[in-house]
């Protein structure tokens, strides 16, 4: 199959064709609901699976990337596609488009479409791959409901240099959209998506329409409007959390309005009961505890930093990174909260940093580090230092490839 070079044609034209030799499956999804930002996307749709799930409706979902197997990224009824299922269909696509370029994440969405509208559901939550506005995603012709979630720096090479440009992306897929839910935005960003938005109907922006007015020891208000309720606070670690779980908890409530059948009473329990993978997940191996964060971008740094500063840890940490992310802001972000750092190039990872590469940045910031020829060692080391903690973290691909080491 031959895959186009991977840089954004400024149109979805590629993807348009193909799906109209399939007959058009784009266009008999599910009620979807699409969301786009930079941070927080995968956490708010796991909210809102949760909440629909609880509440006896058919999911499937779209996400992406997957942390250890790729069938992951593809649910039908709560359910991941088999391996056979998947492999068959892209198969079947393959013969279709003829050997015409198209990008992985192109076909696979078109996998992921066709499959959708050959299995019955209830709705259909969507995440886009990378922006909004040109997303592979963004074809599908009405959306119940679009979600903006965090934005911040990431993937300038193909959204652009300013934070505004990158809003702007992001942004792009409420078009079609019945309601629109804007998350809790950086100041920069959330004045110029009001500005840009203000007059959209059945927009809910978090600093107007909905928001956490208060925070307990174990639970938190949230306010929509003239409602509000004390909410049982995430399992899911880190502050960031609670605003994700305040964006999925008011686009169920729009759900609600909209005629779904939401019980308010159980919204606690599910936002509890929610778990993401990779994300500030903590898993006890022998005598350590292991911090599995997949983070990657500025936001998620100052995240992950947050977290561990209060708790006040200083980790030992595993740490690798693809070559297309801020490795120095990143480390620099973090640097104060790093015991010592085991430098990493991720397996199978072709564009990933280097050892070598790692060091550099770990030089420069004068963050203390040991070098060991893999992973192997690495974990040896790590098990006979009397730490408790170890950190692994900048890149999903490196969480997910360790994650099963140590469940």
């Amino acid at each position: 199959m031959r895959l186009h070079p991977k840089y954004i044609d400024l149109s979805l034209d590629r993807l348009k064709k193909l799906l109209d030799k399939l007959g058009n499956p784009h266009k008999y999804l599910p009620p979807t609901i699409h969301i786009a930002g930079t941070n927080g996307k995968g956490s708010t749709l796991s909210f809102l699976k949760k909440i629909l799930l609880h509440n006896n409706y058919s999911v499937h979902s779209y996400t992406s990337p997957h942390l250890v197997n790729f069938t992951e990224r593809i649910c039908i009824n709560n359910k991941q596609i088999s391996t056979i299922k998947l492999y068959n269909c892209l198969k079947y696509i393959k013969k279709i488009n003829e050997n015409k370029p198209i990008t992985f994440f192109e076909i696979t969405t078109a996998a992921a479409f066709l499959l959708f509208a050959k299995n019955k559901g209830d709705i259909l939550l969507l995440e886009t791959g990378l922006g909004g506005r040109l997303d592979a995603t963004n074809i599908i012709p009405k959306k119940l409901l679009s979600i903006i979630t965090p934005i911040s720096f990431d993937h300038e090479e193909f959204l652009g240099k300013s934070i505004t440009k990158i809003a702007n992306e992001k942004i792009g897929i409420i078009r079609n959209s019945n309601n629109i839910v804007i998350a809790k935005q950086q100041k920069k960003v959330q004045e110029f998506i009001y500005k840009k938005l203000k007059n959209e109907k059945n927009i809910y922006f978090h600093f107007k329409n909905f928001n956490i007015s208060k925070i307990g020891n174990n639970n938190f208000l949230f306010k929509f409007g003239n409602f509000q309720k004390w909410i049982t606070k995430p399992q899911l670690q880190g502050i960031h959390q609670l605003d994700n779980a305040s964006t999925a908890i008011a686009s169920a409530i729009i759900l609600k309005n909209y005629g779904f059948n939401i019980h308010i009473n159980t919204l606690g329990k599910c936002i509890y009961s929610t778990k993401w993978p990779g994300r500030l997940e903590l898993i006890k191996y022998k005598n350590k505890i292991i911090i599995l964060d997949g983070s990657h971008n500025i936001s998620g740094a100052e995240q992950l930093n947050s977290f561990l500063k209060n708790k006040k840890l200083k980790p030992n940490v595993i740490f690798g990174m693809l070559k297309n992310k801020n490795i120095y802001h990143f480390l620099k972000t973090i640097k104060n909260n790093i015991n010592v750092l085991f430098p990493i190039k991720i397996p199978e990872e072709k564009n990933a940093f280097s050892q070598k590469e790692i060091e550099k940045y770990t030089k420069k910031l004068n963050i203390k580090y040991i070098t060991k020829n893999n992973l192997y060692s690495i974990n040896k080391d790590l098990i006979r230092l009397s730490d408790k903690y170890i950190l692994i973290t900048g890149s999903l691909y490196l969480v997910g490839k360790l994650r099963k080491k140590y469940l």
